[in-house]
């Protein structure tokens, strides 16, 4: 994990890093959620720096209040960070100031009493199926590469045909996918939960071309998607050619990686897939996250009835 300059005594500064190590190593978190936690933290105590009148330690974090969780929610909300993210940071602080009271450090209790600010309702934004064919395929790539074009092809079908996450794609190694007539990845997810996913022979052929046309050499033990220097491909790399593919196909701004994902639920639906089973392949924890893609799929009839019935 990236080293910051923190804004706390040394007893907190210890605490934290524990917590922090817990998070990632006992509880199995994701590292995009570990880093989340420790950037919001890491936010409040620069703020409890301003609040107490100097770097806070352990004894300053004991006697909190709801009211001074609540002053820096509201500082936050001013410079601008929306409902989700001041969600998720109270989820941050709750979860450190639980570990602290484990340990006889400090009282959780103002933190759980504290309400999370509501969040939007928002219905995941699918592109079309005509579009997201035309977003995976490999002439339509932009890339002057011809291997690079091929790679960012895999990576996106996979993303479509499977419903893998980027950092799901991208965490592949050169033994997956390697042997013809593969029809089946196993795929580890969020809280390092895996799961088997169904690969469609469009998939396992994007792969194949990239495997190719790549110039390096792919160990079964390596990144399976290389970068230019043949280090493990950036997801910013993967969001940045989607950005000039959305440019060019002239598709709106929420067609994304992750929107392939949310295509990939939607069509499957649409096409009569069960809730339960694209739960499975999608590895969600909890069927209520799932079922967010019957009020897309619910949505898009809406539009179709009041475009087409003549009493609309």
């Amino acid at each position: 994990m990236q080293e910051f300059l923190i804004s706390a005594k040394a007893d907190l500064q210890a605490a934290r890093v524990a917590w922090l190590e817990a998070l990632a190593n006992e509880r199995r978190l994701s590292a995009l959620t570990v880093d989340a936690y420790e950037r919001d933290t890491r936010q409040f105590l620069q703020f409890l720096t301003g609040h107490c009148g100097g770097p806070p330690g352990i004894a300053d974090i004991a006697e909190l209040r709801p009211a001074d969780l609540r002053a820096f929610l509201a500082q936050r909300r001013s410079d601008g960070a929306g409902a989700r993210t001041l969600g998720r940071g109270l989820a941050g602080l709750r979860s450190l100031l639980r570990y602290l009271e484990r340990r006889g450090l400090a009282n959780a209790a103002g933190a759980a009493a504290l309400r999370a600010p509501r969040q939007p309702k928002s219905l995941p934004k699918p592109l079309t199926a005509p579009d997201a064919k035309r977003v995976v395929s490999a002439g339509e790539q932009l890339a002057e590469e011809p291997w690079i074009a091929a790679r960012d092809a895999a990576v996106l079908t996979l993303l479509y045909a499977c419903g893998l996450r980027i950092s799901e794609a991208l965490a592949l190694t050169g033994g997956d996918l390697a042997s013809p007539g593969e029809t089946a990845l196993r795929v580890t997810g969020k809280g390092g939960k895996t799961r088997m996913v169904p690969v469609l022979p469009a998939a396992f052929e994007a792969v194949a071309a990239y495997r190719k046309a790549c110039p390096y050499h792919l160990d079964p033990a390596g990144p399976l998607f290389r970068g230019a220097r043949g280090g493990a491909l950036d997801p910013a790399i993967v969001q940045r050619a989607m950005r000039k593919m959305r440019s060019a196909l002239n598709l709106p701004d929420t067609a994304t990686p992750h929107a392939l994902r949310h295509s990939f639920a939607t069509h499957l639906l649409g096409r009569g897939g069960d809730l339960r089973t694209i739960q499975e392949l999608l590895g969600h924890a909890s069927l209520s996250t799932t079922q967010v893609y019957t009020g897309v799929d619910t949505a898009r009839l809406l539009e179709v009835y009041q475009a087409a019935h003549p009493r609309a």
